[in-house]
């Protein structure tokens, strides 16, 4: 009900709101539709949105606030009723059917040569589908294990550090270690399955999707993709270290048992730290961990933050002079300070705020340069693939209720039936 009354605001605003104009003054007006959402995050984009107009009379830029709920439908919706907004908020992972349909700008020559260069070209990986660029990568944060380190340091345990992290089997077995009398090593929130398991399977190897000499894409779950779902089910069956009330759980479901003493480590995305800044008891310690690397080392897959531009807006070139403007190193730093994330530009990346130990992140910023595409990203048909088959058959497989052999039969044999249908 909620995500409905969410996406019936988002809608009205969004009708509210179609590509910009010119008033009869001359100024042209530019909707920018934000998905911002925690408190330092809405308030540094309204601050740069008040500093671009207070410096560019004749371009306004006209925030408006939306919500990742229910996002992509909703601006489907907004798309094909002609009521987008110029400049669109999203996530690279959520690209691919809108830049094929047609509904976002090809941004190749709209963009100045400083942020082309800034941002590296792994980042641009993520917006770009067939021979166009249809959004600029700003922001993105890997997965990091938060762990209790009063707990860590008693048991005695090795620290893993960015330079020696822990292998899965490693990690397995430290999770082991430091579980018993009704607590446990790990806690894994698998509400959400899919991305968790498909980015952290980039260590280990995994690709699951893979792209023919046709340009088609089948799955295949190889040896390498099941070394994360594997060592998860063994946790959460075999070994008992992981928690088997919390594989249904959100991130933030985790923390008051975090804080409670009742798990030692949670893997959360990196931005996750602002939560636990405002919500761990006094006293209480924690650190930033790496997750752990196995054959493909610290890669992980990862869907960053994208701004692009609706196909649809009249301006075009203004609207890429604001994202120029959102985008210098300085305002990126302050972004990503906002949300607690990662930004992608080389220069921001490098700025003493976001190096320090002081909450992990010196941590985060050494994890960067192991950000890769996350595997699903150019893939047609994915959102559905996700919800119909992936996402039930990883739940399934994480509670006991299948095996191995089941969720590759439905990864494999139902997942490609579903992404046939985007490729013929």
């Amino acid at each position: 009900m909620r995500a409905r009354l969410l996406g019936l605001v988002l809608l009205l605003l969004l009708a509210g709101c179609s590509s910009g104009g010119t008033r009869d003054d001359g100024r042209i007006t530019l909707r920018f539709l934000s998905l911002a959402w925690q408190g330092e995050s809405v308030e540094a984009n309204k601050e740069l949105v008040e500093e671009w107009n207070a410096t560019h009379p004749g371009v306004r830029v006209e925030y408006v606030q939306g919500s990742w709920d229910s996002v992509h439908d909703q601006l489907l919706t907004a798309f094909e009723g002609g009521e987008a907004p110029d400049i669109i908020h999203d996530a690279s992972d959520d690209l691919a059917d809108f830049a094929y349909g047609g509904y976002l700008a090809d941004l190749t020559g709209l963009l100045p040569d400083r942020l082309k260069s800034d941002i590296p070209q792994r980042s641009w990986e993520t917006t770009t589908f067939g021979d166009g660029i249809y959004g600029v990568p700003f922001l993105q944060e890997p997965r990091v294990l938060i762990a209790n380190t009063t707990w860590l340091k008693r048991s005695g345990v090795r620290i893993p550090t960015t330079k020696k992290p822990w292998s899965w089997a490693e990690f397995r077995r430290i999770t082991e270690r430091l579980s018993g009398r009704g607590k446990y090593g790990i806690a894994w929130p698998l509400k959400e399955p899919v991305s968790a398991t498909l980015n952290l399977s980039l260590s280990a190897g995994g690709r699951l999707f893979h792209r023919g000499a046709d340009g088609k894409v089948t799955v295949r779950f190889e040896a390498a993709d099941q070394v994360v779902p594997r060592t998860i089910h063994a946790q959460a069956g075999t070994d008992r270290s992981a928690s088997p009330t919390t594989l249904g759980s959100g991130g933030s479901d985790t923390l008051p048992g975090f804080f409670g003493g009742r798990y030692a480590m949670v893997p959360l995305g990196f931005s996750y730290r602002q939560q636990i800044v405002q919500q761990a008891p006094k006293g209480f310690s924690w650190q930033v961990l790496p997750a752990p690397a196995g054959a493909g080392g610290l890669t992980q897959g990862v869907s960053p933050q994208t701004l692009s531009i609706a196909e649809d807006s009249p301006h075009k070139k203004e609207a890429a002079a604001f994202i120029d403007f959102l985008l210098r190193p300085r305002n990126m730093v302050r972004l990503a300070l906002g949300d607690w994330m990662l930004p992608t530009g080389s220069r921001a990346l490098n700025d003493p705020a976001l190096r320090t130990p002081e909450h992990g992140w010196a941590t985060g910023t050494a994890l960067a340069a192991h950000l890769r595409p996350a595997p699903a990203q150019a893939v047609r048909g994915y959102p559905e693939w996700k919800d119909k088959v992936a996402t039930p058959a990883l739940q399934e497989y994480y509670s006991g209720a299948i095996g191995i052999r089941e969720l590759r039969k439905r990864l494999e044999e139902d997942g490609n039936l579903v992404l046939a249908r985007y490729q013929r």
